[in-house]
C-alpha cells in the first residue's frame, strides 16, 4: 500500500546520507521533497502541514545537525512523526485490535459504505474472535436493502464456524438488532457482530438508520470499514461517519491493492478514531492488527520483522517444522519435504508481501518485480511434485527425460520448469549436506560463506 511513498522517501534519505554533514538548508530542501511525496500519496493537506512542521522543529536542532550521523537522526525524526500521525507515540493508549472489555454479550456495530468490504470483514472478525479469543460469536445481518446480503453473511458464518442469526423476512434493521441481542443474552453468546446496510454514497437515510441501530443496541465498538483504494474519499467517508454516528475504530480493507497509503496517514488526525485492523485479501484469515510503529518502519524501508515472525508463528505447523528440521539435520531432505515447505510458505501469503517486511527490500523492488515473484510459482512447483510417484520424490535421480515429460504433462507445466525445480532441490540438498558436515561450530566459524559451493576446497586466509 505504501510502495510509492516509501520509494520517494527513501530517495530523499539516500541523498541526505551522501551529503554527510547537513546544513539547515539541506534539511529544508529534504522536507520540501517529503511534503511533495506525502501530498502525492493522497495524505490530507492539514496532516501534511502538521507532520512537516513537527519534523522541521525537531530536525533543525543542534542535536541533529551536529550529530555523528545527521541523516540517520533526520530519518528517526520522520519515523517518530509518522508513528504519531498513524495514531501511536506518546498519545497511544496501547489498545490494539477489538476492545471486548464489557459485559457479555458485547455488541460490535459494523458501519460503512456499500462495497467497502463490510460484510466480509464481519466474517473475518467473527473468525478471529472465535480462534484467537475463544469467544462464542453471533453474526447478524441488518442489511435489508442489498439483495442476498443476509445470505452472504450466513455463508461467511458457516465458513468461520460461528452462528448466524436466522433470517426472518420483513423485519426492519432495528427489529433484527433487538432480536440478535435477545438471542445472544438467552443463549450466552460472548460477542454479537451487527452488520449494517451500506449505500453507494453517504446520505441522511443511511446515517439515520445507523444512528437508530446504535441507540437501540448501545455497541461497545462501532467499527467503520473503509476501502483503502478510494484514497481521499475514504478519509471523507470516515469524517462523515464519525461526525454523524461516532466511531470507536477503523478497519481499512484492500491494503494489498494499489493504494497510495495517504488515507491511513490521515485517518487518525481527521477522525480522532484509531485504525484497529487491516484487511489484506479475500480469505477469512486475512486480517491483521494495525501497529503504527511497524507501518512507519515499512514506509521508511526498515522492514517489519516482528510482524513477519508473528505471521510465521500463526501459520507454520510447529510439529511438522520440528520433524522437518530433525530430518534435515540427518541429511534426509526429500522432494516431499520440499513440497511441505512450499505449502507452509504459501499459507503466509504473497511472496511480495513477505519480502516487503524485510529491511532494505524496497531498494531492490524493481529486481523483485522482474523476477515475477508470486505464490503461483509455489503452486506450480507443488503441482510438479504431486505429479511424481512416491519413489521419484524420495529418489529424484530416477527422473530422466521420459519421466520429466510425463511429470510436465501431468502437472500442466513444461520440462524446463521440471528441470528448474530439480536444480533448486539439488542446490538445497547440497547446502543441507554441507550444514550437516560442518556442524554448529563449523558453521559459526565459517559463517554463510562456508555453505557456498566449493567452500570445502578453499584455503583459509
Amino acid at each position: 500500500m505504501f510502495e510509492a511513498l516509501s520509494s520517494k522517501l527513501n530517495g530523499v534519505f539516500d541523498r541526505l546520507r551522501r551529503r554527510g554533514a547537513l546544513s539547515e538548508a539541506d534539511v529544508t530542501e529534504a522536507l520540501r521533497e517529503v511534503r511533495v511525496a506525502l501530498l502525492e500519496a493522497d495524505v490530507a493537506l492539514p496532516v501534511v502541514r502538521d507532520l512537516v512542521n513537527k519534523v522541521r522543529e525537531r530536525a533543525v536542532g543542534q542535536e541533529v545537525l551536529r550529530s555523528v550521523s545527521p541523516a540517520q537522526q533526520v530519518i528517526k525524526v520522520v519515523n517518530d512523526a509518522l508513528v504519531e500521525a498513524l495514531g501511536g507515540g506518546a498519545s497511544d493508549d496501547g489498545k490494539r485490535g477489538i476492545d471486548l472489555n464489557a459485559p457479555a454479550p458485547v455488541p460490535i456495530l459494523m458501519v460503512g459504505l456499500q462495497g467497502s468490504g463490510k460484510t466480509t470483514t464481519s466474517g473475518k472478525i467473527a473468525l478471529r474472535l472465535r480462534t484467537r479469543e475463544k469467544k462464542k460469536v453471533l453474526l447478524a445481518s441488518l442489511d435489508v436493502h442489498r439483495p442476498a446480503a443476509q445470505l452472504q453473511l450466513q455463508t461467511l458464518a458457516q465458513q468461520a464456524e460461528v452462528t448466524s442469526l436466522p433470517i426472518v423476512p420483513g423485519q426492519t434493521p432495528i427489529q433484527i438488532a433487538a432480536r440478535a441481542m435477545d438471542v445472544a443474552r438467552r443463549e450466552l453468546y460472548d460477542v454479537v457482530v451487527l452488520d449494517t446496510a451500506g449505500r453507494l454514497a453517504i446520505d441522511e437515510a443511511l446515517m439515520e438508520e445507523v444512528a437508530q441501530v446504535k441507540l437501540a443496541t448501545n455497541p461497545h465498538e462501532t467499527l467503520l470499514v473503509v476501502d483503502a483504494m478510494t484514497g481521499q474519499d475514504a478519509v471523507n467517508t470516515a469524517k462523515a461517519f464519525h461526525e454523524k454516528v461516532g466511531v470507536t475504530g477503523i478497519v481499512m480493507t484492500r491494503i494489498d491493492g494499489d493504494a497510495r497509503g495517504g488515507a491511513a496517514l490521515s485517518m487518525r488526525a481527521v477522525t480522532g478514531a484509531p485504525i484497529k485492523l487491516l484487511g489484506a485479501g479475500e480469505k477469512l484469515d486475512a486480517l491483521e492488527d494495525f501497529h503504527p510503529d511497524r507501518i512507519a518502519s515499512r514506509i521508511l524501508g526498515m522492514g517489519d520483522i516482528v510482524s513477519l515472525v508473528e505471521k510465521a508463528a500463526a501459520t507454520i505447523d510447529q510439529d511438522e517444522a520440528e520433524k522437518l528440521a530433525a530430518r534435515m539435520q540427518k541429511g534426509q531432505f526429500t522432494l516431499e519435504d520440499y513440497a511441505s515447505q512450499l505449502k507452509q510458505i504459501g499459507k503466509m501469503g504473497s511472496l511480495q508481501g513477505i519480502l516487503g517486511m524485510l529491511p532494505g527490500v524496497g531498494k531492490i523492488k524493481q529486481q523483485l518485480n522482474d523476477a515475477n515473484l508470486d505464490t503461483s510459482i509455489l503452486k506450480r512447483q507443488a503441482a510438479i511434485i504431486s505429479s511424481m510417484t512416491p519413489r521419484e520424490r524420495r529418489a529424484p535421480d530416477l527422473i530422466k527425460a521420459s519421466r520429466k515429460k510425463r511429470i510436465a504433462a501431468g502437472s500442466g507445466t513444461s520440462v524446463q520448469e521440471v528441470n528448474k525445480l530439480l536444480k533448486q532441490f539439488d542446490d538445497m540438498s547440497a547446502m543441507m549436506k554441507r550444514m550437516n558436515k560442518l556442524g554448529q561450530k563449523g558453521l559459526m566459524r565459517g559463517g554463510l560463506a562456508a555453505l557456498l559451493p566449493g567452500a570445502g576446497n578453499r584455503r583459509p586466509f
